[in-house]
C-alpha cells in the first residue's frame, strides 16, 4: 500500500510539472518588418504605364492640368523614366495620415474639373498603374538637390525580411559613404509598407547621366565605399534602378 501511495504521489508531481511547463508562455522571436516610423507621414509612389503612341500627349495634358491635382495634396516630384523602363512616369505624393489620403481621394472624386478636364482624358492613355506606400527610413529626410536640372536615379533594393531594424545600420553606412564622399546627393531613402515588402528605395540626384557613370567608376575604387557596400550586400536579395528626368511641373527638379 505504501509503495502504491508513493507511485501515485510521484505521478501527481510529474503531472503538475508537465502542466506548469505547458502553461508557461512560449518565447517568440519577432521579426520587425516595419520601418519603426515615429509619425504618420507617408509617401505614395505611383507609376503610370503609358500607351507608347500617347506618351507625349499624356505628358502635355498632365503639364497643363496638374494644378487641379496639387490643389488637393502635396506633390513631391514627377518624373519621366528614360532608362530602366519605357513610356512610364513616376511620381511621389506626401500625406500626413491615411485619413488625409482618404479625404483627398474622396474630394477628387467629387471635383468636376479634375474629372472632366483630366481623368476622363488621361485614363484612356494609360495601359496600367501601380502604387506603393512608403515611409522614410528613420535616418533620412527629403532633401532637394543643390540645384535645378540634372537626372534622378530611383534605385530599388529587395532586402531580406526584417526591415531597418535588421539592415538599417549597414544600409545607412553604404548610403553615407556615397553622400559623405560627395559622390551623390540622396533626395530620400524610403522603405515599403504596402506593395512589394522588404524593399528600400534610394532616390539619387546627379548633374547628368554621364556624371553618374563617371562617379560609379570612381566610387568603385574607393575602399570605404567597397567595404560599406559589401557589408550591406549581406542583406540584399536583388536590385534594380531607373534613370529619370524631372517634368517641367515637378516641385523637385
Amino acid at each position: 500500500m505504501i509503495q502504491l501511495r508513493a507511485i501515485f504521489r510521484n505521478a501527481s508531481r510529474h503531472a503538475e510539472h508537465c502542466l506548469s511547463v505547458k502553461s508557461r508562455p512560449t518565447p517568440r522571436a519577432w521579426i520587425s518588418t516595419g520601418p519603426q516610423q515615429q509619425h504618420g507621414t507617408f509617401y505614395e509612389f505611383r507609376t503610370y504605364y503609358i500607351q507608347p503612341h500617347l506618351n507625349a500627349a499624356f505628358l502635355k495634358l498632365t503639364n497643363e492640368k496638374i494644378h487641379l491635382r496639387t490643389a488637393h495634396s502635396e506633390l513631391i516630384g514627377y518624373w519621366s523614366v528614360e532608362y530602366g523602363g519605357l513610356n512610364q512616369v513616376f511620381h511621389i505624393w506626401k500625406y500626413d495620415s491615411y485619413a488625409q489620403r482618404a479625404s483627398v481621394r474622396a474630394a477628387l472624386a467629387q471635383d468636376p474639373n479634375w474629372i472632366e478636364q483630366y481623368i476622363s482624358k488621361a485614363m484612356p492613355m494609360l495601359s496600367s498603374q501601380d502604387n506603393e506606400v512608403t515611409y522614410l527610413v528613420p535616418w533620412s529626410k527629403v532633401q532637394k538637390p543643390p540645384k535645378d536640372g540634372g537626372v534622378f536615379e530611383l534605385a530599388t533594393f529587395q532586402m531580406k525580411p526584417g526591415g531597418p531594424a535588421v539592415w538599417g545600420k549597414a544600409f545607412q553606412a553604404a548610403v553615407g559613404t556615397h553622400t559623405g564622399s560627395g559622390y551623390a546627393h540622396a533626395v530620400g531613402v524610403f522603405h515599403s509598407e504596402f506593395g512589394p515588402l522588404n524593399q528600400v528605395h534610394v532616390l539619387w540626384w546627379y548633374e547628368s547621366a554621364d556624371q553618374r557613370a563617371a562617379i560609379r567608376h570612381t566610387s568603385h575604387e574607393d575602399a570605404r565605399v567597397v567595404a560599406a557596400v559589401r557589408e550591406s550586400a549581406a542583406y540584399l536579395l536583388s536590385q534594380k534602378s531607373k534613370l529619370m528626368f524631372p517634368c517641367a511641373f515637378s516641385p523637385i527638379e
